[in-house]
């Protein structure tokens, strides 16, 4: 069997350090979250926010890249923080990671907590045929949580310098950053995400602050024409995955 397989077992995904549980969670570990996990810069970040959790994958990846951040994980449904509560309890990081049953926008309403670097891979479908699956229908759907809402909640919780990061859908990438400029963000970074180099767009990775910032925009390729990772995505994913 090979390294890649290994790291697949029933109801969760095994990383190099650290095993995320699954089976409970309306959004399986993917490639959006692996992406923002790895890319999100930690440099300098003290405290973190993860907005809509789901297992913990991500603020588990910004535990291992940053031996010092406290990493708060907020998650509205039930079972998912639940198995992201229990995801934190079994890594290494037990200490440095809270999750938080709650609606982020009663969270970012009520909390006196201010954050370095706030992250998400939030829902990005505008609501439409309901998925026969509500926690599903939940986690894919922006039903209340708007995206524009969603900028105000990270508004109210971020340090003046802070940085909010997001993978979404390229062009609800391009939508969203556009509503971000025009309510008073600031693009930072910008990775414009393809599967292989001579195609389409189809993720973005997205930085914004709320203090002017010079946009730093490039491209990452996942795939190589013949299959297989490309340097840079290599190296997003090296400490993580077991193959590499």
């Amino acid at each position: 069997m090979s390294e890649q397989k290994k790291s697949y077992r029933k109801g969760g995904f095994t990383f190099k350090q650290f095993f995320v549980a699954h089976d409970q969670c309306a959004m399986k570990v993917g490639t959006d979250g692996v992406l923002l996990g790895a890319w999100g810069p930690v440099d300098d970040v003290q405290s973190a926010l993860d907005i809509g959790s789901g297992s913990g994958l991500v603020a588990l990846m910004l535990a291992q890249r940053h031996q010092n951040a406290h990493i708060d994980a907020v998650e509205l449904d039930v079972q998912a923080a639940h198995q992201a509560e229990a995801n934190f309890a079994e890594s290494p990081w037990a200490k440095r990671l809270k999750i938080i049953n709650q609606d982020i926008i009663h969270y970012s309403q009520h909390s006196l907590t201010q954050y370095d670097l706030i992250v998400s891979n939030p829902p990005y479908f505008e609501p439409a045929v309901a998925c026969r699956d509500e926690q599903r229908d939940q986690a894919r759907y922006t039903g209340a949580l708007t995206h524009d809402v969603l900028l105000k909640c990270a508004q109210c919780c971020l340090k003046k310098n802070g940085l909010f990061c997001l993978v979404l859908p390229y062009e609800v990438g391009e939508k969203v950053q556009a509503m971000a400029e025009e309510s008073g963000w600031f693009t930072a970074f910008r990775v414009n995400v393809s599967d292989k180099p001579a195609t389409s767009f189809h993720r973005m990775l997205l930085g914004l602050r709320l203090v002017n910032s010079h946009a730093q925009v490039s491209n990452l390729a996942l795939k190589e024409q013949h299959g297989e990772y490309t340097e840079d995505f290599r190296a997003l994913i090296q400490p993580f995955y077991l193959k590499y």
